[in-house]
């Protein structure tokens, strides 16, 4: 199953959005389900990053040009290679959304339960939103 996520973090400065395509290997049918594919996923992908490095690192110009329109320009180098403890990272994600630490909406509907059984669909748009905690002081 192919979706495509977006994640915004209320408060950054890059206003803009960009959609990832995921392809999961199970459709979910819950929205735990779905969070726990949508790390695992993640998970994958940062062994892999650990697996490639480059012996060189470069990068073209058309590749600055785009990393400095996101707001940041590096080679994209993993530093600790470590190997994340995926159910450590599951039950982080999901305490995380029972926090109220971002909200998930699922073509343009909220999933605010974690069990409640839902039809996602191939190509279905999938938006995560993150919150920013503020600090300061009361005075």
């Amino acid at each position: 199953m192919r979706i495509a996520v977006t994640v915004k973090s209320i408060g950054k400065r890059k206003s803009a959005l960009s959609r990832i395509p995921v392809e999961l290997a199970q459709t979910p049918q819950t929205l735990r389900e779905l969070i726990e594919a949508l790390v695992e996923w993640n998970i994958r992908g940062l062994v892999e990053k650990q697996q490639n490095i480059s012996i060189v690192p470069y990068l073209t110009e058309g590749e600055v040009k785009e990393r400095a329109e996101n707001g940041k320009v590096g080679f994209g180098a993993v530093y600790n290679d470590t190997i994340p403890d995926v159910q450590k990272s599951l039950d982080t994600a999901i305490q995380a959304f029972e926090d109220g630490l971002y909200r998930v909406f699922i073509s343009d509907e909220e999933a605010e339960a974690l069990d409640t059984p839902f039809s996602l669909k191939d190509e279905d748009e999938v938006v995560l939103i993150r919150f920013t905690m503020l600090a300061g002081s009361l005075w």
